[in-house]
């Protein structure tokens, strides 16, 4: 009897063990992936003061926004309650839901979407403003893939670092809370530019 009570309680701690080892595997994995990646971009949670200065960039603008890497959706939730319609994009499960959860407490879950997706699988054709909390590996390849997708009229917010080749149109904040704004059309030299023709008179 005293056996099969000491035998009953192992398999009442491995399970138990079991059960936390994958719980817990569960929980890092989505943390840890990135890492593994040939470019890592790892969780870094946004400072107040990087937000303002974001918030800084996006003064005057409207239209559409997305948060490249959104993290724990702290940017999105910031942009949309200046009113933008704010999108966020994250490889980490458990950041995605934690920013809806955020988003939904504080009343701009309407205007604010969350996706879990890779940033080199997404087209951002569509969006007219652009935030981007990126590592040096990833800005070339970055910069090369914005170029190539944005309209004119986009403007890019790098943050903690910039882009290797465009010049800023404007620079706030130092050291890691440093924020880059590039206007496509100067970067890309695509000012719009009117074009008179005037008609051949016949004699």
């Amino acid at each position: 009897e005293g056996s099969s009570r000491r035998s009953g309680w192992g398999l009442l701690v491995t399970a138990a063990v079991g059960g936390t080892l994958v719980a817990l595997y569960a929980v890092v994995t989505p943390f840890v992936t990135p890492a593994l990646r040939k470019v890592c971009l790892p969780f870094v949670p946004a400072t107040s003061t990087q937000i303002r200065n974001v918030l800084k960039m996006l003064e005057n603008r409207n239209g559409s926004l997305v948060d490249i890497g959104s993290g724990d959706g702290r940017i999105v939730i910031a942009a949309a309650k200046r009113g933008f319609k704010a999108v966020g994009y994250e490889l980490n499960p458990w950041l995605v839901w934690y920013s809806r959860y955020r988003a939904w407490r504080d009343g701009v879950h309407k205007n604010t979407r969350f996706y879990i997706s890779d940033l080199w699988k997404v087209s951002f054709s569509h969006y007219t403003n652009v935030v981007v909390f990126g590592v040096p590996q990833m800005m070339p390849q970055l910069e090369k893939k914005l170029e190539e997708e944005l309209e004119c009229n986009a403007r890019i917010i790098a943050c903690r670092f910039p882009f290797p080749c465009w010049i800023p149109d404007c620079t706030v904040g130092e050291g890691i809370d440093t924020v880059w704004a590039y206007d496509l059309k100067h970067s890309r030299g695509c000012e719009t530019k009117s074009l008179e023709i005037t008609p051949k008179t016949e004699s």
